[in-house]
C-alpha cells in the first residue's frame, strides 16, 4: 500500500520521541505509597513487639495475612532492617535498624528537644517556664524563659529547687526511680521543714501519699508552698526507657495563675511534656 507524503508527516508528528519515558500512572504511584506504608507498619509493629516476634504475631498485629507480611519482611531483610533467626521462626530488628536507632538516640538531648516547648508556653500562656534536670543536690534549672511581663521570683538558671516543696521537685519525686541519694535529700528536707509545712502532708505516709496523688493527676501542682504568692505546675519528661530525664515547669503569680491539675495551664504543660517525651522515644503505656 502506498503512503503519501502527508500521511507520513502526520504519523511522525503524533508518534512520541524514541527517548520519551512512559509516565507512571496515578494508580501505580498510589500502590507504591501504600506498599511503603505497609512495609513501615510491619517494621514499627516488630519494634512494638519488643524487636523480635513470629510471622503469625506480626501478621495479627498489623491485621494482614502471614503470606503478605512475609513479602514485606523479605524486602526489609534485603535492606538489613530485619533479620531471621536460624530456625526461621522468629524475625528481629536487623543491624541497619539498630544503626538508625542509635543515630536517633545520639540526637535526643532532652534539653534541646524541650526548648521549643518553653517558647510555646511563654507565647501561648504568657507564663514563666523552665526545664530542670536532677543534680547531686536536687533539681537544677537549666533553661529559663520569661514572658513580656515576667513574674519576680528568685530562681534562675542554676537554681536548685526543693524536692519536697516545689512543683518541680515533686514531679521528680513522683515519677523518678527510687534512688538512695534522692531518699536522703527527701528525709533531710522533711526533717528540717517547719511544722506548718509538714501539716500539709499525710501524717501516716507523707511521701507515699504525695507520690500517689501526683501520679494520678499526671503532674505536680502547688500554690504558695515553695514561694509565697507563687503557684506552679510541673510535668515529667521521659526517655525511650521510661526514665525521667527532666521536668517541664511553669509558674506565675497566684492571683492570675491557676495550678489546678485539670485546668488549662496544667493541661498545656502536660501536653507539651508528652510531646517532648514522644520526641525522646517514649511510648506511654495504655
Amino acid at each position: 500500500m502506498k503512503i503519501d507524503k502527508k500521511t507520513r508527516l502526520q504519523t511522525a508528528v503524533q508518534a512520541p520521541p524514541p527517548s520519551a519515558k512512559p509516565l507512571v500512572e496515578p494508580d501505580q504511584r498510589r500502590q507504591r505509597v501504600q506498599a511503603a506504608e505497609t512495609c513501615l507498619a510491619v517494621l514499627k509493629t516488630l519494634a512494638g513487639l519488643g524487636g523480635r516476634a513470629s510471622l503469625t504475631a506480626i501478621g495479627a498485629a498489623v491485621d494482614e495475612s502471614p503470606a503478605k507480611v512475609h513479602r514485606y519482611l523479605a524486602s526489609l531483610m534485603a535492606e538489613g532492617l530485619v533479620e531471621q533467626d536460624r530456625g526461621g521462626t522468629q524475625y528481629a530488628l536487623g543491624s541497619e535498624a539498630i544503626r538508625v536507632g542509635l543515630a536517633a538516640m545520639r540526637q535526643s538531648d532532652p534539653i534541646r528537644v524541650a526548648e521549643p516547648a518553653l517558647a510555646h508556653l511563654r507565647e501561648s500562656l504568657q507564663v514563666t517556664s523552665f526545664i530542670a534536670v536532677m543534680g547531686n543536690k536536687g533539681p537544677v534549672i537549666v533553661r529559663f524563659e520569661e514572658p513580656g511581663l515576667p513574674v519576680t521570683v528568685n530562681v534562675r538558671v542554676g537554681s536548685v529547687m526543693s524536692l519536697l516543696w516545689s512543683a518541680t521537685g515533686r514531679a521528680f519525686l513522683a515519677f523518678m526511680d527510687d534512688q538512695p541519694q534522692i531518699q536522703a535529700l527527701l528525709e533531710q528536707e522533711l526533717a528540717q521543714a517547719p511544722r506548718e509545712k509538714r501539716a500539709l502532708l499525710d501524717k501516716t505516709d507523707p511521701l507515699g501519699r504525695l507520690r500517689a496523688e501526683i501520679r494520678a493527676a499526671g503532674c505536680a501542682s502547688i500554690r504558695d508552698i515553695n514561694l509565697p504568692g507563687i503557684s506552679a505546675v510541673a510535668a515529667p519528661l521521659f526517655d525511650y526507657n521510661g526514665h525521667v530525664v527532666g521536668v517541664l515547669c511553669a509558674l506565675g503569680a497566684s492571683g492570675g495563675f491557676d495550678p489546678d491539675p485539670q485546668g488549662p495551664i496544667a493541661q498545656a504543660i502536660c501536653a507539651e511534656a508528652a510531646r517532648v517525651s514522644a520526641s525522646l522515644g517514649y511510648r506511654a503505656q495504655s
